[in-house]
């Protein structure tokens, strides 16, 4: 499931960008002149007090609200709004390109797979602090235990808008990631992890691995959707192929 997306020009087809937002002014500007052409951007605000659904909005974003306090929850209204038959998710804060995309687009479209991720590898040292590595390690460990292969949590990933919706994925908070994959495993998902680039976040810190209380919280909510969901139990109708193990 691991491999190098490497860098493909982008393709004909419109793919739209969910990039769910707390206060990421600082960084989206750089992240929205970053999307390749025929990426358009799908900003889901998650309660912003820094004027980034503001800045969104005049960069000709389209601009998507979400009340719900949570990761997941702001990635499901993005995902909701968007129009496109393939879409996108990454996070804005910059420290995931999205000049990786249009490959990660292309290998879904030419290859067959279903879900196409990203495995983190860090650009500098000091990128990704020990306890947001060694939470990541025993996360994916676990899901590895439930027959989905990856190294990573699935920091950025495209795949069909449809059948994302179909898995029925309920966290709302930061086990959202976590339950796709366990979802999309469970269905006989085509699964295709490649390595991306992880950089110093543009702006701030971060809201997880940049503090121990930060990636508590998002493994407390990880394990919790791995305790939820049930083992070779698919939520949704449709079953894309099966498992590229």
């Amino acid at each position: 499931m691991s491999g190098d997306a490497g860098h493909a020009a982008p393709r004909s087809r419109p793919v739209d960008v969910v990039l769910p937002c707390l206060n990421e002014v600082e960084a989206l500007p750089s992240v929205l002149d970053a999307l390749p052409e025929g990426f358009d951007a799908v900003v889901a605000d998650n309660g912003s007090t820094d004027g980034t659904p503001e800045l969104a909005a005049s960069r000709g974003a389209l601009v998507v609200h979400e009340a719900r306090k949570g990761y997941g929850a702001a990635v499901h209204a993005g995902l909701e709004a968007t129009r496109t038959e393939v879409v996108a998710v990454i996070d804005a804060d910059g420290s995931l390109d999205p000049a990786e995309l249009p490959a990660m687009v292309t290998l879904l479209c030419d290859t067959g797979v279903d879900l196409v991720v990203g495995r983190r590898v860090p650009a500098a040292r000091g990128v990704w602090p020990w306890h947001a590595r060694l939470s990541n390690l025993v996360l994916s460990g676990l899901m590895r235990v439930r027959g989905v292969g990856v190294r990573d949590i699935a920091p950025v990933r495209v795949a069909r808008r449809q059948a994302l919706l179909d898995l029925g994925i309920t966290d709302r908070a930061f086990g959202y990631p976590l339950e796709l994959l366990i979802r999309a495993g469970a269905a006989g998902w085509r699964i295709r992890e490649v390595d991306v680039a992880y950089r110093p976040r543009a702006g701030g810190r971060s809201k997880v691995s940049g503090s121990v209380r930060g990636t508590f919280r998002a493994v407390r909510d990880m394990t919790r959707a791995l305790a939820r969901t049930p083992r070779g139990a698919p939520s949704g109708d449709r079953t894309p192929g099966t498992p590229n193990r």
